[in-house]
């Protein structure tokens, strides 16, 4: 098993598009016009589409599944603060701080920053550690 200490820290960016959104927007059957309708998002307070908070949040996934710890990762625990919304073409960086190690557990530190350096999601999470 991969050795984990605490301050190890990973990250995933991506830059968010309209397909991505109708994508999720399948998949997790939220059709909240605020983003999926540009018509009706540009009248909210906001004035144009916002991501699906969990869209963005699911970066943080992508980070834990794939990098640290990767592959075989099971998530036990995850806590979120949406703190700023996510524009339609904004690109964003999540990370992955290792907090705690306690046998096959870690704690982790999870935020998600956009393009502009702006902390856009604050949050923690558990996870499993693959023994392979």
């Amino acid at each position: 098993m991969r050795k984990f200490k605490v301050g190890d820290r990973e990250i995933f960016s991506k830059t968010l598009t309209e397909t991505d959104i109708y994508g999720f927007a399948g998949i997790s059957g939220d059709f909240n016009p605020i983003h999926v309708n540009r018509i009706e998002a540009e009248k909210s307070r906001f004035g144009r589409q916002v991501c699906h908070g969990m869209l963005v949040a699911s970066l943080i996934s992508a980070g834990i599944g794939m990098k640290l710890p990767g592959p075989g990762a099971i998530y036990l625990e995850q806590n979120l603060k949406f703190l700023k919304p996510v524009f339609v073409g904004d690109t964003v960086t999540a990370q992955v701080e290792v907090a705690s190690v306690d046998a096959d557990r870690l704690a982790l530190i999870t935020t998600v920053v956009n393009h502009e350096g702006e902390l856009v999601i604050s949050g923690d999470a558990r996870v499993m550690v693959s023994d392979g």
